[in-house]
């Protein structure tokens, strides 16, 4: 199915321009006239994905953060996230809930928010080559409030 929209936003894993991202794709989501929970149930998720990005990913380094939108008819929002970080060694691992590779400061709830907040959740990643996460939400249509 093709895309009715999108956009594409590339910044560097320095933890102030997680805020950006999450506000990009608030904005880019915006178009779909969500209410306001479903637009912070995305900003969240985009914040845990990116963080993960800078945190695990880049972890003592540098490096780029790519975000790509699109909206398709029906309300749906499709949001990538990815890097050319470290990679995940045990996908299947990684997603288990308190699980973490970076000690005791981390909660290790990172993809169990996106997939609490998001409809469906996939995650590819190569050890070396980095990681990509890919998340969907349906807006609901509101009825006209006012007849």
């Amino acid at each position: 199915m093709k895309p009715i929209n999108e956009m594409e936003v590339s910044f560097l894993s320095r933890s102030s321009n997680e805020a950006f991202g999450r506000a990009a794709v608030a904005a880019f989501a915006a178009q779909l006239d969500p209410t306001l929970d479903e637009l912070c149930d995305i900003k969240t998720a985009v914040s845990e994905a990116v963080t993960n990005c800078i945190v695990h990913a880049y972890k003592n380094t540098i490096g780029k953060i790519y975000i790509s939108c699109k909206i398709y008819s029906g309300g749906r929002i499709s949001v990538k996230i990815r890097d050319r970080g470290c990679g995940i060694e045990d996908i299947g691992q990684a997603m288990q809930p308190l699980f973490t590779t970076s000690g005791d400061e981390r909660a290790g709830l990172g993809f169990a928010v996106m997939e609490n907040f998001m409809d469906s959740l996939r995650v590819a990643s190569k050890p070396g080559r980095g990681t990509s996460v890919t998340m969907q939400k349906i807006i609901k249509r509101r009825e006209n409030e006012n007849g």
